[in-house]
């Protein structure tokens, strides 16, 4: 069978290339050897986020009062009921690409895909028979997986990756989380939020360490009210299983300790998957474990092309969608924009929330930018207290000569959702007294970009 373009994986980068080549006039088909929607919408993203929102539903039970309601009786999370509707949001999802993929007629080969030779991609199925299908253009879209460290070994029952915590069977008496990028400390926030006694490792000065420091010293502060333990400046020596439990040794700036957990969660990054899909064969440069692609994602080799986490950059979702419209778009003739790396958003649905884009404040004062520092708390905002959420602020970065807004930073309720309007104002170049003259409606969480951008330029009303 002869296609136009064939992409192998179909999570976010993959189904998303695959529809916009549909859209564009080509025949398509993607290859994938497991549930379509990637890990993304089965094993991370939004599965992951159903838990968050379980999590969340839990806290407002707990803090009902507050808001005048009263709930007889104690008030328990159930994990296993929990787990069960996030793995009905992932099906969900899963059958709404399966439904995108018949109404674009994109044909959908399930087995194990490599490339066997230039326009030639050999797919294996689930009883080993190796099929070949041809192809124009040939796009990898692989994703990756949880990365292990050599001292933490993943059992998949003691020392555990993101999906294992997807699907725990019983909620955990305590629990070592090894790592605080997003995902170890969007799980930290839950298994703790449900009642798990949560220690927090992370190798570097500060959680979420890349993050703005200000953010990142917030986070902490709000995960410690909560009950949580944080060791940054810390590293997990070795861990050894001895009656059924973790004996966890930490390096930290203080000497070493030995932390016992019923559960240790590695998440201390990812790792592409780009074994055995015919990189070697063909001759396609890697460098780090990275496929090298040029801005429009074509390889060294012509006709195949990398997208998503298997090539250098973010490994978001929504970079990897972004990637695959570019990359089919350049394939089929048109001219598209090559993406602005430097505005990408960042998100994690921890409680607060955190999200961001553009440089940190530490970053601009470290090119020797001179720039205006706009902050405005939620303990100022009328929604925020309304809500019941007072923890948490926006910041954003102006450059003092010309009033571009270089970075913003916000942690607080609902944040995931605002920054969006910082990312459109950067893409247009929009000024601090630009955002402050846009009129934001009253109340909302929003409000607070408009007061920190008066805040920088010393305008402010409600501070």
């Amino acid at each position: 069978m002869k296609y136009d373009i064939i992409i192998l994986g179909s999570g976010p980068g993959g189904y998303v290339a695959a529809i916009r080549a549909a859209q564009l006039g080509k025949k398509v088909a993607i290859v994938e050897k497991s549930e379509l929607g990637g890990i993304c919408l089965n094993w991370g993203c939004i599965p992951t986020k159903a838990l968050l929102k379980s999590a969340q539903v839990f806290q407002y039970a707990k803090e009902a009062a507050q808001f005048g309601i009263k709930i007889e009786g104690d008030v328990k999370p159930d994990l296993e009921a929990m787990v069960k509707r996030s793995r009905s949001v992932a099906e969900g999802m899963s059958k709404g690409v399966q439904f995108l993929m018949k109404k674009n007629k994109i044909e959908v080969i399930q087995g194990f895909g490599k490339l066997k030779q230039k326009g030639i991609v050999e797919v294996s199925d689930a009883q080993g028979k190796k099929t070949d299908y041809q192809a124009d253009h040939i796009i990898l879209a692989t994703g990756a997986r949880s990365r292990e460290l050599p001292q933490l070994k993943q059992d998949g029952n003691k020392i555990i990756g993101y999906r294992e915590a997807l699907t725990l069977p019983k909620l955990p008496a305590s629990m070592v989380v090894v790592g605080s990028g997003a995902i170890g400390s969007e799980f930290a926030w839950f298994y703790n939020s449900l009642g798990t006694k949560v220690t927090l490792v992370e190798f570097m000065p500060n959680i979420l360490p890349l993050e703005d420091e200000e953010v990142s010293k917030q986070l902490e502060r709000s995960f410690k009210k909560e009950g949580m333990e944080i060791f940054t400046n810390s590293s997990v020596e070795a861990v050894k299983i001895e009656n059924n439990l973790c004996k966890v040794n930490i390096k930290t700036q203080t000497g070493e300790i030995t932390k016992e957990a019923e559960i240790v969660l590695s998440a201390v990054g990812i790792t592409a998957n780009i074994e055995n899909i015919g990189l070697e064969e063909l001759g396609i440069k890697t460098d780090k474990g990275k496929v090298l692609v040029d801005e429009f994602y074509r390889t060294n080799v012509e006709g195949v092309y990398a997208i998503g986490d298997i090539v250098p950059g973010p490994a978001l979702a929504h970079v990897a969608s972004a990637e695959g419209i570019v990359c089919v778009e350049k394939i089929a003739g048109l001219n598209p924009e090559p993406i602005n790396y430097k505005n990408i958003p960042g998100c994690v649905y921890t409680m607060p929330e955190v999200a961001s884009v553009g440089l940190t404040e530490k970053e601009a004062r470290e090119r020797g930018l001179e720039i205006k520092v706009g902050k405005f708390p939620y303990t100022a905002s009328g929604k925020a207290s309304a809500a019941g959420h007072k923890d948490g602020f926006v910041k954003l970065i102006f450059d003092a000569k010309y009033g571009e807004l270089l970075g913003a930073h916000l942690i607080g309720y609902n944040v995931t959702e605002m920054i969006a309007e910082l990312v459109v104002a950067r893409n247009l170049e929009t000024t601090g007294h630009e955002l402050i003259k846009s009129i934001h409606p009253h109340p909302t969480m929003s409000e607070a970009i408009m007061e920190a951008a008066a805040q920088a330029y010393g305008e402010v009303i409600h501070l």
